[in-house]
C-alpha cells in the first residue's frame, strides 16, 4: 500500500486525535515495507541461523509501538522514530532467545576488561598487542576472537545508552548527509562524552562504524570501501564497541 502525504497525513491526525482503529490499521499497513526492509537488511548481518522471518515478526511488534508513541509535532520523520524501534524490537527478541553461546560471552567480557585495563593505564588506544598480552593469547588468537564476536556487539550502538532509554549512541555520530533530529534535542554531558568518544576511535573503527550504522553497509561492502577483509573489518568492528562501552562505564562508574 501506498499512500500520498496528504492521505498519510489524514491517516495520522485520524488515529491521535480519536484513536480511530481503522485509520491505525491502514497506518501499518503502509509502515509494513520499513519493517520489511530492516528485516533484510539485518538478516545480511547475522549468522544464517537467525531466520528473516523471525527478525520480521519481532519488528512488527516495534513498529505497532512506534505508532502508538509518535509525536508528529516533534518534527522527527516517523521513519527514523520508528526504525530505531523497530531494530530495538529484533534485538529483544534474539536476546529473549539467547542465541549467544555462553562461552563466547566469557571470552568478550574478558577482552572488554582487557582493552579498558590497557587504556587506563595507557591514558591512549589500545594496541592488539598490548591486550594479547594481557590476556595471555597471540594475537592471532587475539584477532580470531574478536572476528567471532562482531554478531555479539552487532547492534550495540542501537542500544539506549544507561539511564536514557530515549537517547542512543548512534545518535552522537553525525550523519553528513541530512539534519540530526537529535539536535533537538538540548545538548547534555553524556551525548558530548559519546560524541567524543566517537571521535577519538581510531580512523579505521571509526569509518566502519559509519559505514555500518548510517550507510547500512555490509561487512562485504565495507570491505571493498576500506581494501580489507571481511575478517579484519569484523575484529575492528568489535574492538571499536569495546572501546565506546568502555568509555560508558567509566563513566557511569566514576
Amino acid at each position: 500500500m501506498t499512500s500520498s502525504a496528504i492521505e498519510i497525513h489524514e491517516l495520522w491526525e485520524k488515529f491521535l486525535k480519536e484513536g480511530d482503529i481503522p485509520s491505525k490499521e491502514a497506518l501499518i499497513l503502509e509502515y509494513i515495507p520499513l519493517v520489511q526492509k530492516l528485516s533484510n537488511q539485518m538478516a545480511g548481518h547475522f549468522p544464517a541461523h537467525i531466520a528473516k522471518d523471525d527478525l520480521y515478526g519481532y519488528g512488527i511488534f516495534g513498529l505497532l509501538e512506534s505508532i502508538d508513541r509518535y509525536n508528529p509535532s516533534l518534527g522527527v520523520p516517523f521513519s527514523f522514530f520508528a526504525g530505531k524501534r523497530i531494530k530495538g524490537a529484533m534485538i529483544d527478541g534474539l536476546r529473549k532467545e539467547d542465541w549467544i553461546p555462553t562461552a563466547l560471552r566469557k571470552r568478550a567480557k574478558q577482552i572488554e576488561n582487557a582493552f579498558r585495563d590497557v587504556e587506563m593505564a595507557s591514558g591512549g588506544a589500545a594496541e592488539d598487542s598490548q591486550v594479547a598480552e594481557a590476556l595471555d593469547m597471540s594475537e592471532d588468537e587475539l584477532q580470531s576472537w574478536l572476528s567471532k564476536m562482531q554478531f555479539l556487539h552487532l547492534l550495540s550502538l542501537d542500544e539506549p545508552l544507561p539511564g536514557d532509554e530515549e537517547l542512543y549512541v548512534k545518535d552522537n555520530l553525525k550523519d553528513p548527509k541530512s539534519p540530526d533530529p537529535i539536535d533537538k534535542i538540548q545538548d547534555d554531558e553524556i551525548k558530548s562524552l559519546l560524541a567524543d568518544a566517537i571521535e577519538n576511535l581510531p580512523e579505521k573503527e571509526r569509518l566502519i562504524v559509519s559505514l555500518f550504522y548510517y550507510e547500512d553497509l555490509s561487512n562485504k561492502e565495507i570491505a571493498q570501501v576500506m581494501e580489507l577483509s571481511e575478517s579484519r573489518i569484523s575484529q575492528l568492528h568489535s574492538k571499536a564497541v569495546f572501546r565506546l562501552r568502555n568509555k560508558l562505564n567509566r563513566y557511569y562508574s566514576g
